[in-house]
């Protein structure tokens, strides 16, 4: 939505409230975000010399918001779009052979909370208390295990395709090829990986059995979402409004300053999990 005019917090809550009712906290965190205003953040505060790689918001949690909503306060003086690829078209290019055993096996996401390399447990739930943090994995069908130095290791088993509630197609809806520690940027893997034994990655991906992904189809996947990819050029004051099971999102690398703020709304809690 373009020429509204529509570049402030305020305007921006009474626009995604208006199309999709309450607006959800920002809960389970994976990256940093600042709250803005009532439930408007900003979007992932990441270093601009870095791009953020294809994914469904939440696709690892129980619950995961139907829609997204994006308002650029200020865009970048180069690069900084929102790229957007449909994961129908996704699923469309995975091998039939990859999809069968992503079916089988689902998926794994493993996480490693230390406040090092990426968010303490504190900040992605959000609360000090342990039992709480437990309580919250118990109910959100994630394995937990507190680690001898006190921080929190945590695993979660999810299907890797999904059947939107609404329109009953199929969909590539999940973060196996996001959080492997391949797609990161060459020179953070090698750091990582040279710095710490796998099993303390700040996050990785499995088949939902524990096997290792293979490095041709994290190869396949990556090519599958990068062909279905398009972008566009933010101006101050653009809406976007994006079905978060129907689209993965990305952010390009940028210069100068940039500010595009982020809401979520409709939670869905699919019928299969």
């Amino acid at each position: 939505f373009r020429g509204f005019g529509s570049d402030t917090v305020e305007t921006f809550h009474a626009f995604a409230a208006t199309l999709a009712g309450e607006l959800l906290e920002y809960k389970e965190r994976s990256s940093p975000r600042h709250e803005q205003g009532d439930r408007i953040y900003t979007s992932t505060d990441y270093p601009p010399e870095y791009k953020i790689y294809l994914h469904n918001e939440h696709s690892y949690a129980r619950s995961f918001p139907l829609t997204l909503f994006f308002c650029c306060a200020i865009p970048a003086e180069k690069g900084g779009q929102t790229p957007l690829a449909d994961v129908r078209r996704v699923l469309a290019r995975v091998d039939p052979e990859i999809q069968s055993r992503f079916a089988e096996k689902k998926w794994m996401y493993v996480r490693n909370y230390d406040g090092r390399f990426g968010l303490s447990w504190q900040t992605a739930f959000q609360t000090s208390n342990r039992e709480e943090v437990e309580a919250y994995c118990a109910a959100n069908d994630i394995q937990w295990e507190w680690k001898a130095d006190g921080s929190l290791r945590t695993r979660q088993i999810r299907p890797a395709m999904r059947t939107h509630p609404r329109t009953g197609e199929r969909v590539w809806f999940n973060h196996a090829t996001f959080f492997h520690v391949t797609t990161l940027p060459a020179a953070m893997a090698r750091v990582l990986q040279a710095s710490l034994p796998e099993e303390d990655l700040p996050t990785n991906t499995y088949y939902g059995d524990g096997s290792a992904i293979e490095a041709e189809t994290l190869s396949a996947l990556r090519n599958a979402y990068e062909q279905e990819t398009v972008a566009f050029d933010w101006q101050r004051g653009d809406l976007l409004m994006v079905d978060n099971m129907l689209a993965a999102h990305a952010r390009a690398s940028y210069s100068g300053k940039r500010s595009v703020l982020v809401a979520m709304a409709e939670p869905f809690q699919p019928p299969d999990v």
